[in-house]
């Protein structure tokens, strides 16, 4: 066969109008990217085309048609597995740039509408910087021995991120008396309370903690469903009388008994906790539903700075999808209830959507009220998580498949099953630092949770 000549003849578009089908745009989409970072070398952005133009013979046959966006995660395959990162970052961001300006807001990307795209944005370009913008790459990170750097960058990252909401925070001295630190379940609200706490002590403020899991009503007074399952993930789950009680009497002076809960009881311990705010101390909040209204409306807004975190990845899996935000978290609670909070793997599974329901109706809806989104995403925790969770869902998957009152769970457990089968595992915790995010759900931290 001509390589000048394909019998590729139409392709299909976005809007699904079939045109004709003209490889000289493949090459000049890839010229384009190459010259944005340096490239001059015509030859090689068609010789990538005629590799693209192969791979469509190849696969689609009349009166199949090969689709725009076939074609451009081809150019993309070929540009990465031909050694052009850097090409290939510049066709990707491109490509989603257009994308966005397309469609006129940010479904293109792994994202909430309810997140500054900006953000999001930042977090993709960081993603393909540090070459860890999918399994694949994660996996290369793993065996080609470049995985603990990739935990210091993340740390970076992450310190660099907390270190900005912090200056936010400084930036209205005098009037912030509350920093509300909120999130998704697992989302990494203790770590960042704590990290928030260390920034500000070092810009000489003093600060007084105060977690609102504290203030959960006992597991006996919620309702169960027919499995015999709480749902706690409600704002209802917590005493909101007591918390704005507490919190107007904080600002005011006085001196209240913060309630101790024990997780693995279910129930409020006998003894409290004194807690008072002097007028030159500033009180930090840790809660799932910080950015509830009837949370803290005893605050007034001036005196409250919000900030938000979630796990913000931009990480594609073998199907070139998107890595869903839930998925992460869902593991992280997995791994940490298992040993802090005496559940097992499957009743975290189990009680999933109840977590997702609240999300959905209490958390995300007030993500525009913020000051600060913080991204608590880790790229390198995937080949930890599969040591500990791995072995569970073969069995999830089985157990759940034919159950229809679990769909929801097998759902789950299938798409999170094939995604850490996928994963290259990693078992020396030995190069994470003890003070890192992730300690909050593997164990070994400095802080106490």
């Amino acid at each position: 066969m001509n390589p000048s000549t394909p019998n590729i003849q139409n392709i299909t578009k976005r809007n699904g109008q079939e045109v004709r089908f003209d490889k000289e745009k493949i090459v000049n989409a890839i010229f384009q990217a190459a010259r944005s970072v340096g490239g001059e070398d015509r030859r090689m952005a068609e010789d990538l085309a005629e590799k693209v133009v192969r791979h469509l013979e190849i696969s689609k046959h009349p009166p199949a048609l090969p689709s725009v966006e076939e074609v451009q995660d081809l150019i993309e395959k070929e540009l990465i597995e031909n050694g052009h990162a850097r090409t290939a970052k510049a066709f990707i961001l491109y490509r989603y740039e257009h994308a966005k300006l397309r469609k006129g807001q940010e479904q293109y990307l792994a994202t909430s509408a309810n997140i500054p795209y900006k953000k999001i944005w930042q977090i993709l370009v960081w993603s393909l910087d540090h070459n860890c913008y999918s399994v694949k790459k994660i996996n290369e990170r793993v065996s080609n021995g470049t995985y603990p750097q990739l935990v210091q960058e993340t740390t970076q990252k992450y310190d660099s991120d907390v270190a900005n909401a912090v200056s936010k925070i400084i930036d209205r001295k005098g009037e912030v008396r509350i920093v509300i630190i909120a999130g998704p379940s697992s989302s990494g609200k203790t770590t960042t309370t704590i990290k928030v706490g260390e920034h500000l002590q070092k810009q000489g403020y003093e600060l007084v903690a105060m977690n609102l899991d504290n203030y959960f009503f006992d597991l006996s007074h919620h309702p169960k469903d027919e499995f015999g399952d709480y749902d706690f993930e409600t704002p209802q789950a917590l005493d909101l009388q007591l918390i704005n009680s507490h919190l107007a009497d904080l600002l005011s002076g006085k001196t209240i008994n913060m309630p101790r809960y024990n997780f693995k009881t279910g129930k409020r311990e006998t003894e409290t906790d004194p807690l008072k705010l002097a007028s030159n101390q500033i009180l930090l909040l840790d809660s799932l539903h910080g950015l509830y209204e009837s949370m803290t409306s005893s605050v007034p807004a001036k005196n409250k700075f919000k900030l938000y975190i979630e796990t913000l990845c931009q990480i594609k899996n073998e199907g070139g999808e998107f890595i869903r935000w839930t998925d992460i978290r869902l593991l992280r609670r997995m791994v940490r209830d298992s040993w802090h909070r005496s559940y097992n793997p499957r009743q975290t599974l189990e009680h999933w959507h109840y977590v997702r329901r609240s999300e959905t109706q209490h958390i995300i809806p007030f993500i525009g009220s913020v000051d600060h989104v913080l991204d608590g995403s880790l790229p390198y925790e995937l080949p930890v998580y599969k040591k500990f969770l791995f072995k569970h869902f073969p069995d999830f998957v089985k157990d759940y498949q034919n159950d229809p009152k679990r769909l929801d769970a097998y759902i789950r457990a299938k798409r999170v099953h094939d995604l850490l089968e996928s994963v290259t595992q990693w078992d020396n915790e030995e190069i994470i630092p003890k003070d890192v995010l992730i300690r909050e759900y593997i164990g070994g931290s400095i802080y106490k949770y």
